[in-house]
């Protein structure tokens, strides 16, 4: 029994230390203290392990000849009052680019490898998942050619989310002379001080002059080829000086990650024949009206392309280009200001007449309630969209505890039926869109790097809307009835998962 007691006692100590760490953010402290009781000694561990400080000299995000303080004069009040705003947490001002839409894997994937064909000085690559599959080898197999070709790449992956990609195909890379590093390496014992944190950034910047960001990664799923099914997501082809800032985001997570440890050989070719007239092969995609891509399965081509992305999944007039200013705002935890969380309050609290946000993984913090049932009730149409089958799975439950009270507040939300929706996107007042990486979570919030970009455009906000028309055709609205029916088993899944909030 003293033994017992003793545990109690340390237990006692460890959840007082938790509290004292916390007390500025008490909703946080709570939970910590829940799982405490409820696994004790073992919660402690993990709350050190999760809230660990990343000891990594940061730098700020601050380009060359971004310093202006000068708005355009069509710019609404709304939209230079969250300009100005993103401006004094980030240093960072307006960039003028051409935005280009992209919404769906295929697309993207195509777009991509032209822009890798077509690069002349560098590539720089950064991916949460990186996927060794039919399109991971694709892209593999044409970076090694561009390198032969004497082309400047530098490959970064995140070390939890792209842990399974072989160490075969890292090692012809660096054969290549393809510069390849891990962000938060999975090496032990260095692991426990860095595990909770994550490279969730997607970047690909081409000669620093073309950039694709947003929600993609490198997998089949994205082309609906693996079992996960149809997949619904969004990303973005920037041309013009507001790639600068996304070279600059790639630059600082670049100082900050660890070499890959490949034993390289003699440099040489490392690509067949037959891959490289199939990748050469690929060069007259641009002016071809099909989906297919050379040397993939027929079904990830015409026959998937057509039935269920082309026609379902993507918004008349993807191909047209607009003009945007825009500003890369990014998620740090090597810094104590939340970026994206503060962005997000800003753009909800400005919005005047309409907020369009569609999120996978929605479990907030209570000042984001907060914002979004005080924008209804200054009279903003809110509208919510979020898939029914959530991967993984835990999420589901607990976004489903934050549905309740947001319906009585008048927020229209929407449950997507068919597939994964993995968009990230809100858009507010048909003027402002913001499109990344992030989520609405506490780990996008505080836990992962992150990057994503406010655009100021009509024409981006209109298109983004006409997408997120097309979506709600596949999805049903959710009713108060829906979430009075579950059972008492359910509500009490759901809270055990709204507990772990913090972890997932």
């Amino acid at each position: 029994m003293k033994w017992i007691l003793g545990l109690y006692i340390l237990n006692t100590i460890f959840m007082l230390i938790v509290a004292l760490r916390e007390v500025r953010r008490p909703a946080k402290a709570l939970n910590w203290l829940a799982i405490g009781i409820i696994f004790p000694i073992i919660g402690f561990g993990l709350y050190l392990i999760t809230s660990n400080p990343v000891r990594i000299r940061q730098e700020r995000l601050a380009s060359p000849k971004n310093d202006s303080d000068t708005l355009p004069d069509s710019f609404s009040r709304s939209a230079s009052v969250i300009a100005q705003s993103l401006r004094h947490l980030t240093v960072q001002g307006l960039r003028i680019g051409n935005v280009q839409m992209l919404t769906n894997g295929i697309e993207t994937y195509k777009k991509l490898i032209v822009s890798l064909e077509n690069a002349q000085k560098t590539i720089d690559l950064e991916y949460y998942i990186y996927r060794d599959d039919q399109i991971g080898r694709r892209i593999t197999d044409l970076l090694i050619e561009r390198a032969d070709a004497g082309v400047r790449i530098r490959f970064l992956r995140d070390g939890w989310g792209s842990r399974k990609f072989p160490r075969s195909q890292i090692t012809r890379m660096t054969d290549a002379g393809i510069e390849c590093r891990t962000i938060f390496p999975l090496r032990f014992p260095w692991i426990l001080s860095t595990l909770t944190y994550r490279d969730h950034c997607k970047i690909v910047v081409v000669d620093g002059t073309e950039a694709f960001t947003g929600g993609i990664n490198v997998g089949d799923e994205y082309t609906g080829l693996s079992d996960i099914g149809f997949w619904r997501d969004t990303h973005m082809r920037i041309a013009g000086e507001a790639a600068i800032d996304l070279q600059a985001v790639f630059d600082i997570h670049w100082k900050m990650s660890s070499p890959e440890r490949a034993k390289t050989r003699v440099r040489r070719s490392t690509i067949s024949e037959d891959t490289r007239k199939s990748l050469q092969d690929t060069r007259h995609m641009s002016q071809n009206s099909a989906v297919t891509l050379p040397g993939l399965s027929t079904e990830w081509g015409e026959e998937l392309g057509t039935k269920d992305y082309n026609d379902v999944n993507s918004a008349p007039n993807t191909k047209t280009l607009h003009k945007a200013y825009i500003q890369t705002f990014e998620g740090n935890p090597g810094i104590p200001t939340q970026v994206i969380r503060e962005t997000y309050f800003i753009c909800l609290t400005q919005a005047n007449r309409t907020i369009d946000i569609t999120t996978p993984y929605f479990v907030p913090d209570a000042d984001i309630i907060m914002a979004i049932k005080t924008a209804v009730a200054r009279g903003v149409i809110v509208r919510l969209l979020v898939p029914r089958h959530v991967i993984p799975k835990i999420v589901g439950p607990a976004s489903r505890t934050y549905y309740g009270e947001l319906l009585e507040a008048g927020v229209h939300i929407y449950m997507y039926d068919k597939g994964m929706l993995h968009a990230k996107i809100m858009v507010i007042d048909s003027e402002i869109s913001e499109v990344g990486s992030a989520n609405y979570d506490i780990r996008s919030y505080r836990l992962n790097y992150e990057v994503c970009q406010l655009l100021y455009s009509a024409g981006v906000a209109q298109e983004l809307t006409v997408q997120f028309e097309r979506d709600l055709t596949h999805s049903t609205p959710l009713r108060m009835e829906e979430l009075l029916q579950r059972s008492r088993s359910q509500r009490i899944l759901e809270q055990a998962a709204r507990l772990f909030s913090p972890l997932l």
